[in-house]
C-alpha cells in the first residue's frame, strides 16, 4: 500500500506518494476516500522505444529519471557530477505542509522541498540545495526550479507581455510539444514579465474552464514555463513551474553553504481566472507586510511640476489636495542635490539648500498640519554618473566594464557591496527621521545587463535582488510605519516577492484611462487592488496624448488604491467639486473594493469590459461597465453581472455621483431609471441590458442585498 499525504484546503487537493516521491495529484479537492484508487491508477502504460518501466515524474525530475525535459536540478563540480542522483532520505508532513529530503552522495549535495497549501488552496513551493562536501571543488548550481504535473487536458496557455505604458497585455495560444518557456533577464521582472503562467482547458477565460497558474515570487532574474513532451510525464500530460534564471558562476556553494529558491505560487482554479485570482488575493492580504489601516487618497506631484520644485507653487498644490479629500501627498523626483532633469545628481540623497532652503521639514510639517501623511520619491539601486557619489565611488557601480552604457542617463548602485548598502540605509533612514516621511514611493528606471560586480567579478542579479529585500526589511524594520511603493519605470517590478515587503505598486506610468483598464484588468489576476496604484491623470494624458472626460478618469482609478496625478490647482471649480465628490465616494467604497472578490465578466465584444468587487458575504456589489472602442454590434445583449450568490435578492442600481456617462444611444434600457430587483441568480446567468456606451466612458452600478 502507497504512503500517501493528502493535503486538502479551499477546494484544492494535492496527493504525494512518499513512496515514490511523486505527485499525484494537484487539483481539485478530493474524496479522501478515493485516494488508494487515485495511487493505484498513477502508473501508465510501458510504451515502445522508451525505458523498459513505467514512466513517472517525480517530484525533482532530473534526466536520470528519465526526464528529457527541462530538468528541477542542474550542476557540477569543476565539471564532474552533473547528473544529479536523488535518492529520497526523509519526509515529514503536517495537515498543511510537506517536507522531502533528498541526497545525492557522490556529488555531496542535499536538497530539501517544501509545500505548504494555504487556507484558500494556494499552493507554494520551494527548494533549498546545500553543498555538504568538504575539501573539493564548490558546487556550480545551475538551476533549481520547481516543476509540477499537470492534466492532459490543460490544452491552452496564457501568460503576459507588455512594454512601457503597456504592461501586462495577455498572449496565449495552442499547447503545443516543446517548452513555452519564459526568461527573464533584465534584473527587475520588466514591463513585458510573464507575471502569471495559465495553463488550462481549451477557451478558458475569467468565469469559465479549469486551469493551473504559475508565478515566481522574485524580483530578479527568473523563468517560468510549460513544457509538454510526445511521452507525457507519467500519466500527466505537462509540466508546469519555474524558479530563479541562475548565470554561470552566480551561485558557487562551499561545504555547508545553501542556496533557497524564491517561493513559486501554484494555483488551482475550477471556473475560470476569477477563481485563481480569489485564492491568489487571499494569499496575499495574509502577508505579514500587508497594509492594516485604509488605503489613502494619494496626490503625486510628478505630472503636476515634475522637475519644477518651486516651494510656494507645491505648498499650493499640497493645500489643494486637502481641499479636495486627498490624503497623502507624495513630492516626486526633484528634491535633492544636482537633479535639474533626469542626467545628474542621482544616488545624492541630501535635500538641495537651492531648491529648499529651509530643508523639507516644513513642508512635510504643512502637509501633516493639512491632515495628510507626506510621502517622498527615491530611486535608490541607481546612480547618475554625473554625481558626487558616482565620482567618489567609481566602484560602487554594478557594470562589467566603465564604458557599458547607460539607461535614462543612469547605471546600477552595487547593493551587494555593504559599503553602498550601509550609505543607501544611512541616507533613506536619516531622511525619514528628519523630515517625517510616512511613504516611499521607490523606484527603479533601468534593467540591469552585464550585471557584474566589481567588488567579486561575478554576475551578480542574485545579490542584488537580495540586498535590495535586506534594505527593504531594514527600513521597515527601523521605521515600521513606513510604507513603501514598488515603481519601476512604471510597472516592472510587480511580483509577490516584492509585495511580501511593500504596501503598494505603480501598475504603469500610464495613466490614460483607456490603457489603464486593461492593465489593471490583468494586473489584478494576481494583485488585489488595494495594493494597485491608479490615478486620476490630466485631461489629455501624457504618455498617449489622448482625451478623456474627468467621470471616466475617476472611475478607472476608483477600482485600485486610488490618487491624483495632476496639476490640480489648474482646475476649474466645477471639476474640483466632481474631484470632491469622487474622494467621498472612494471612502464610502473603499472598505469594499479593497477586501471583496474581484470579478470580471467574459466580454460581449473586444471593446466592452464588465469588472468589479464583490463582499466576500455577498452582501454588495459595485461593477463598472466600460466601453473602450466602437464595435461592429449596435446594441447590448443582456450582459450577466458575476458575482453575486445565486440564492439572494438584490436591488441593482446605477450610481452616478461622478457626473453624466456619455452614452451612444437613444434612450437607456427601461430598468435602469429606476433600478431593478432580481435574484443574484437571474443577474448571474441571464444578466439585464445595459446601455450602449460612447467610447471612453464607464458607467457604476451597484447591487445591494435587499
Amino acid at each position: 500500500m502507497s504512503a500517501l499525504v493528502h493535503l486538502t484546503s479551499g477546494g484544492v487537493s494535492v496527493v504525494i506518494d512518499t513512496t515514490t516521491a511523486r505527485l499525484l495529484h494537484w487539483g481539485a479537492a478530493l474524496d479522501p476516500a478515493d485516494l488508494e484508487a487515485l495511487a493505484g491508477s498513477s502508473t501508465g502504460s510501458v510504451t515502445f522505444s522508451s525505458l523498459d518501466a513505467p514512466r513517472v515524474f517525480p517530484l525533482l525530475a532530473v534526466e536520470a529519471d528519465g526526464w528529457s525535459g527541462t530538468p528541477a536540478l542542474a550542476w557540477h563540480r569543476g565539471g564532474l557530477h552533473s547528473a544529479p542522483l536523488l535518492r529520497c532520505v526523509g519526509w515529514e508532513s503536517t495537515a498543511t505542509s510537506v517536507r522531502a529530503e533528498f541526497s545525492d552522495a557522490g556529488a555531496g549535495v542535499t536538497v530539501v522541498l517544501d509545500l505548504a497549501l494555504d487556507v484558500g488552496g494556494v499552493l507554494t513551493a520551494q527548494v533549498s540545495v546545500t553543498s555538504t562536501a568538504d575539501g573539493v571543488e564548490p558546487l556550480d548550481l545551475l538551476a533549481a526550479r520547481i516543476l509540477l504535473p499537470i492534466p492532459a487536458h490543460a490544452t491552452e496557455v496564457l501568460d503576459h507581455t507588455g512594454r512601457w505604458t503597456g504592461e501586462r497585455h495577455p498572449q496565449r495560444g495552442e499547447l503545443r510539444h516543446g517548452a513555452h518557456l519564459r526568461q527573464v533577464r533584465r534584473g527587475r521582472g520588466g514591463h513585458d514579465a510573464p507575471y502569471l503562467t495559465a495553463v488550462g482547458t481549451d477557451g478558458f477565460g475569467f468565469r469559465r474552464g479549469e486551469l493551473w497558474t504559475a508565478h515566481v515570487a522574485w524580483s530578479g532574474d527568473l523563468e517560468v514555463g510549460v513544457e509538454r513532451l510526445p511521452e507525457g510525464a507519467g500519466v500527466h500530460g505537462a509540466v508546469l513551474g519555474g524558479g530563479e534564471l541562475l548565470l554561470p558562476g552566480e551561485i558557487r556553494l562551499g561545504a555547508g553553504e545553501t542556496y533557497v529558491s524564491p517561493q513559486v505560487f501554484l494555483t488551482y482554479g475550477e471556473s475560470g481566472l476569477d477563481s485563481v485570482s480569489a485564492r491568489l488575493h487571499q494569499a496575499v492580504r495574509s502577508f505579514a507586510a500587508h497594509p492594516t489601516t485604509p488605503r489613502p487618497l494619494v496626490l503625486n506631484t510628478w505630472e503636476a511640476v515634475y522637475f519644477d520644485h518651486d516651494p510656494a507653487k507645491i505648498v499650493e498644490l499640497a493645500e489643494a489636495a486637502a481641499s479636495v479629500g486627498v490624503e497623502r501627498f507624495v513630492l516626486d523626483d526633484g528634491w535633492f542635490r544636482g537633479r535639474p532633469d533626469d542626467r545628474s545628481g542621482l544616488g545624492d540623497w541630501f535635500i538641495d539648500d537651492a531648491k529648499w532652503p529651509d530643508g523639507l521639514r516644513p513642508l512635510a510639517d504643512h502637509v501633516h498640519g493639512l491632515g495628510m501623511q507626506f510621502g517622498l520619491w527615491f530611486e535608490p539601486e541607481m546612480v547618475n554618473p554625473v554625481s558626487d557619489l558616482a565620482e567618489r565611488h567609481p566602484d560602487w557601480v554594478l557594470q562589467a566594464s566603465p564604458d557599458s552604457p547607460t539607461w535614462r542617463h543612469q547605471k546600477v548602485l552595487d547593493l551587494s557591496n555593504p559599503d553602498a548598502a550601509a550609505y543607501l540605509f544611512e541616507r533613506i533612514d536619516a531622511l525619514v527621521a528628519e523630515v517625517g516621511i510616512d511613504f516611499i514611493k521607490w523606484d527603479h528606471n533601468r534593467d540591469l545587463h552585464a550585471a557584474v560586480s566589481p567588488r567579486t567579478g561575478r554576475a551578480s542579479v542574485h545579490a542584488q535582488t537580495t540586498a535590495f529585500y535586506a534594505l527593504l526589511d531594514a527600513l521597515r524594520e527601523r521605521h515600521p510605519s513606513l510604507e513603501i511603493e514598488s515603481c519601476a519605470s512604471g510597472g516592472a517590478r510587480v511580483d509577490l516577492g516584492v509585495l511580501q515587503r511593500t504596501q503598494r505598486v505603480w501598475a504603469s506610468d500610464s495613466n490614460d484611462p483607456i490603457e489603464r483598464q486593461r492593465i489593471q484588468r490583468w494586473t489584478g489576476t494576481l494583485v488585489p487592488p488595494e495594493l494597485v496604484g491608479s490615478h486620476v491623470g490630466p485631461p489629455i494624458a501624457e504618455t498617449t496624448h489622448r482625451a478623456a472626460s474627468l467621470p471616466f478618469r475617476m472611475t478607472t482609478a476608483l477600482f485600485g488604491h486610488a490618487g491624483i496625478e495632476w496639476d490640480i490647482t489648474r482646475c476649474t471649480s466645477e471639476e474640483r467639486e466632481m474631484l470632491s465628490r469622487w474622494t467621498a465616494l472612494y471612502r464610502e467604497l473603499r472598505p469594499l473594493l479593497h477586501s471583496g472578490v474581484t470579478v470580471r465578466s467574459d466580454e460581449v465584444d473586444d471593446e466592452t469590459l464588465l469588472h468589479g468587487v464583490v463582499a466576500g458575504d455577498g452582501s454588495r456589489g459595485v461593477f463598472a461597465w466600460v466601453r473602450l472602442g466602437t464595435s461592429v454590434d449596435g446594441f447590448t445583449p443582456r450582459t450577466r453581472i458575476p458575482g453575486l450568490q445565486a440564492g439572494e435578492r438584490y436591488r441593482m442600481r446605477v450610481r452616478e455621483e461622478l457626473g453624466s456617462v456619455s452614452r451612444h444611444q437613444v434612450s437607456d434600457p427601461a430598468w435602469l431609471g429606476a433600478g431593478i430587483e432580481a435574484s443574484g441568480s437571474l443577474l448571474g446567468s441571464v444578466g439585464v441590458p445595459l446601455p450602449l456606451l460612447a467610447p471612453g466612458a464607464a458607467l457604476l452600478l451597484e447591487a445591494v442585498r435587499v
